[in-house]
C-alpha cells in the first residue's frame, strides 16, 4: 500500500471514529449504566450524560486511525482478486487484524470512561489516577480480552462497498444485528471492567463473567443494554463508513492533484 494510501486511512479512520464517538456518547452512557451491576438509577440514570467524554475525546482518534490503518494494510498484504472467493475471509482478517491492535488503545479509554459513566460524581482524571493507583497500568487493560473476542466478532461485518452512501447504510443494518449478537459479550467486558480489584469478575475470565449474570440475572441480564447498544452501533456504522470513505477519498483526489 502506497504513502498517501496509508496517510488518508489513519486520517479518515481517525476523524470517523471521533465523530461517531461524540455524537452517540450519550447512548453509550445510557448503555453502560444498564449493564452496570448497581443498576440504571444508582449508576447515575439520566444525569452526568457526558461523565467520562474526555476519556473517549483523547482516545478516540488514535484507535479508530490504528484500526484502519492496520485494516488497509492487511488488505494490503493478502492482496487478492477482486473477483476471488477469498475476497470476504481478507476482509474478515483485515478487520480482525485492525480490532487487535485498536483495542491497545481502545481499552485503557473504556476502561476510565465506563468507570467516570458509573461514578458521575468524579472526574475523568481522578478516575485514571485511581486506576493507577490501585491496580497499574494492568488496571488500564482489565477486560482486554473480552474487548477484544467482542470487537473481533463484530467486525467480520465490516466491508466497504463502491459509494459511500452505500457503505454507511450497510453499516447501520450490519452493525445493528451484530450489536445484537454481541451484546452478552458487552455486558461481560462491562462487568469486568467495573469490578473492584481482587474480586472474582476482575479476572477477566469471559465465561465466569457471563455465567455470573445468567445466574443472578437470566437471559434480561446478558442482553442489558442491547437497544441503546443496538441503536448507537447502526447509527454510528451509518456515520463511521460514511464519514471515512468520503474523507479517505477526499485526501487521495487532494494528494494525486498535489505536485
Amino acid at each position: 500500500m502506497d504513502g498517501p494510501g496509508f496517510t488518508a486511512s489513519l486520517v479518515a479512520g481517525g476523524v470517523a471514529g471521533t465523530s461517531v464517538d461524540l455524537i452517540l456518547f450519550p447512548l453509550d452512557t445510557i448503555k453502560t449504566r444498564l449493564q452496570s451491576p448497581q443498576g440504571f438509577n444508582k449508576a447515575g440514570g439520566f444525569r452526568g450524560i457526558y461523565a467520562g467524554v474526555p476519556s473517549t475525546a483523547i482516545g478516540s482518534f488514535p484507535n479508530a486511525a490504528a484500526f484502519f490503518l492496520t485494516y488497509e494494510y492487511v488488505k494490503w498484504f493478502l492482496h487478492t482478486d477482486s473477483a476471488s472467493c477469498f475476497m470476504p475471509v481478507k476482509h474478515m482478517l483485515a478487520a480482525s487484524a485492525g480490532e487487535v491492535v485498536a483495542c491497545l488503545i481502545r481499552v485503557p479509554s473504556e476502561v476510565v470512561k465506563q468507570r467516570a459513566q458509573v461514578s458521575a460524581s468524579s472526574r475523568t482524571s481522578q478516575v485514571f489516577s485511581n486506576i493507577l493507583y490501585e491496580e497499574g497500568i494492568q488496571g488500564l487493560y482489565r477486560g482486554y480480552k473480552s474487548t477484544v473476542l467482542r470487537e473481533a466478532l463484530w467486525s467480520w461485518r465490516q466491508d466497504r462497498v463502491v459509494d459511500s452512501w452505500q457503505s454507511a447504510v450497510c453499516g447501520a443494518f450490519a452493525g445493528g444485528f451484530a450489536a445484537v449478537v454481541t451484546t452478552p459479550l458487552d455486558v461481560a467486558k462491562t462487568r469486568i471492567m467495573l469490578a473492584k480489584a481482587g474480586s472474582s469478575a476482575a479476572s477477566g475470565n469471559v465465561l465466569s463473567a457471563l455465567h455470573g449474570v445468567w445466574r443472578t440475572e437470566g437471559l434480561t441480564g446478558l442482553f442489558a443494554g442491547v437497544f441503546p447498544r443496538m441503536a448507537a452501533i447502526s447509527l454510528g456504522g451509518f456515520i463511521f463508513l460514511g464519514v471515512y470513505d468520503q474523507t479517505r477519498s477526499l485526501l487521495l483526489q487532494v494528494s494525486r492533484k498535489s505536485p
